[in-house]
């Protein structure tokens, strides 16, 4: 959680800046780690970075310093805020210009749109319910979509992945191959004694990468759910975005001021995989997808609504439950608030991140909208009104 006392910590480290002769001389990396170290004075930390100048520096050592500064003014406005609000929270973690009730109303439009896709779906299939979320969870209950064992469900998935995978020029364009030689794995092990699953392996030039699925409650993972899950976690999600972001090394600096952009991308290739008619003859696993997408949503409007209208945790609660019935498998309702309750903003950012990047692709096809992905992941995550900026000088 951002709090003012948490930026106003570490001041004391301000001795430790680099003199005027120091810096001028530096390298950009060089004077981002000075800052990284000393957050707790914005307005010296800001004063360093603005004798760089930024001609001659490479996309990514732009967009390191770019952020940095615009996250170093963001702070400088929380110490001076009273009280703190969604709004500067939201220019901090997301980017500069968001108007909370905006995207408040942003969010509940889309949401209303997503609900009404599934409320059609729902009724193609023959599914009952007093409201989405009843005709969600009548669905999450029904034997048919339910795996026999998790050999079946992993080898549900890598079918998925392998359409997916012969997808992606026209999905994302050209992307390094070691970034396809992924898949979905069963645990080690060592994992299941430990309890590690649901986790990631990044694919690199010389070795294999891929998602370990939890299975550890399979009656929770009915078969429409998980097509969102290979195209959020594997392809064309995050075994693109996060190699080549390693790859481009972008300072910590940046990754702070830009927490949503990663998960941003990965709900933004779970949509780019439906609206390319993936699940044009299976209604149940693009209900899957509205199912996650509202998931996203529903977490947004709330977080917005606790920290901007004092919404309380039991009021969100019946939303959720009315708006997509079951929890997502690793959020239950209740924990998934609790953390809501406790890092405002976050999950806020996520989602506006997501939808940030697909306004971007708006109207972009073929080559044009290429452009636009690699504009996106060559050099690493960017905030939102960097984005807006990028996408507009592309061809």
């Amino acid at each position: 959680m951002t709090t003012r006392r948490a930026v106003l910590a570490g001041a004391a480290a301000l001795a430790l800046l680099p003199g005027r002769d120091r810096a001028e001389g530096a390298t950009v990396r060089t004077a981002l780690d000075a800052v990284e170290a000393k957050l707790g004075d914005p307005q010296q930390a800001l004063a360093l970075l603005d004798r760089i100048d930024p001609r001659g520096l490479t996309v990514s050592q732009q967009l390191d310093l770019g952020t940095a500064r615009a996250g170093l003014r963001a702070d400088l406005a929380i110490m001076a805020a009273r009280p703190l609000t969604p709004a500067l929270l939201l220019r901090r973690k997301v980017g500069d210009g968001i108007d909370p009730a905006a995207a408040t109303r942003r969010l509940e439009t889309e949401r209303r749109r997503c609900a009404a896709r599934a409320d059609r779906l729902f009724a193609r299939l023959g599914v009952r319910g007093t409201d989405t979320g009843a005709r969600f969870s009548a669905l999450w209950h029904d034997p048919r979509y339910q795996f026999a064992d998790s050999a079946a469900a992993l080898a549900d998935m890598n079918q998925w992945l392998a359409r997916f995978r012969a997808a992606l020029p026209t999905l994302i364009g050209q992307v390094p191959l070691y970034c396809l030689n992924v898949r979905a794995s069963a645990p080690t092990s060592a994992d299941l004694a430990s309890g590690h699953l649901g986790y990631r392996t990044l694919p690199t030039p010389t070795t294999a990468g891929g998602y370990v699925p939890d299975f550890a409650r399979l009656a929770d993972r009915p078969s429409f759910s998980l097509p969102s899950v290979v195209a959020h976690e594997l392809l064309p999600g995050h075994m693109i975005q996060m190699p080549l972001e390693a790859a481009a090394d972008p300072h910590p600096l940046r990754l702070r001021y830009t927490p949503g952009f990663g998960e941003g991308w990965g709900i933004y290739a779970e949509r780019l995989v439906a609206d390319a008619g993936f699940y044009a003859l299976n209604p149940a696993a693009e209900l899957g997808y509205l199912h996650w997408r509202l998931f996203r949503i529903g977490r947004a409007l709330l977080d917005l609504a606790i920290h901007g209208d004092g919404l309380s945790l039991t009021q969100a609660r019946a939303r959720l439950v009315a708006w997509h019935g079951e929890p997502a498998y690793f959020a239950p309702f209740d924990a998934d608030l609790a953390r809501i309750q406790k890092d405002p903003m976050t999950r806020a950012a996520e989602m506006l991140s997501a939808l940030s990047i697909e306004d971007g692709a708006l109207g972009r096809t073929g080559q044009r909208l290429a452009r636009y992905h690699h504009m996106l992941l060559a050099n690493g995550r960017m905030r939102s009104d960097e984005l807006v900026r990028r996408a507009a000088a592309l061809t």
